[in-house]
């Protein structure tokens, strides 16, 4: 046994893959035996770089669980099309985990963080995530060979700075599912009176194992 399924065999591993699978559950999401190895490797080797650099400030494996793994499955179901970006990604999230939700699907999680990219790059080797692409930038200055049917990001940044440093990578049909905690009125208002911007809608998003509200703003270019 190497060193990766020795971790993932340990009796942490398994409690955190029971966590994983009840909350994936509970989402009414049924994670194959493959996904739910691999979230729960991404989740102890995360917890093991973190002790190291600092990448969450959540320092229990079994609360990154909930507060990490289980809120990017909150969105699955709303992810449509194949190319999909996540801006601001940190650690990979929700990146990583909607890439391992869906091998069929193409991934890029952008941040300006060196150590947060260089973790992700580690975690898209180890787990052998080829639909994963891995950019350290900054995302106004990131140029894609092609534009996004999705981008996701994950309380990084206001509604208006979101939309203004991505729109030269949304496809025209694309849609922006921003993940945010209290639902934002003053943002909204803010995004519609400065861009041709519609609210597709804001779902509320209820993660087990999480206090406070949780939204999925979802938006996309007026036409």
């Amino acid at each position: 046994m190497n060193a990766a399924q020795s971790l993932i065999a340990s009796p942490l591993a398994q409690t955190l893959r029971d966590d994983i699978n009840l909350g994936a559950k509970s989402l009414g999401l049924d994670l194959s035996a493959t996904q739910a190895d691999l979230l729960t490797h991404y989740v102890l080797l995360l917890d093991r770089w973190n002790k190291a650099y600092n990448l969450t400030a959540i320092r229990d494996p079994r609360e990154m669980v909930f507060r990490h793994i289980i809120d990017s499955l909150s969105i699955v179901p709303h992810v449509t099309g194949n190319n999909i970006l996540d801006v601001g990604s940190g650690p990979g999230l929700p990146g990583v985990v909607l890439a391992i939700m869906n091998p069929a699907g193409r991934y890029t999680t952008l941040d300006s963080n060196g150590k947060k990219t260089r973790f992700m790059l580690q975690a898209k080797f180890d787990l052998q995530l080829n639909n994963l692409e891995v950019v350290n930038a900054r995302v106004e200055a990131f140029v894609a060979p092609q534009a996004f049917d999705t981008i996701t990001s994950r309380a990084f940044t206001s509604l208006v700075n979101m939309v203004e440093g991505t729109k030269h990578l949304l496809s025209p049909s694309g849609v922006y599912l921003a993940m945010k905690g209290l639902y934002p009125d003053e943002e909204l208002r803010v995004l519609m009176d400065r861009h041709e911007i519609e609210l597709v809608g804001c779902e509320p998003l209820n993660v087990p194992g999480t206090e406070g509200d949780r939204h999925l703003v979802i938006l996309r270019n007026r036409h």
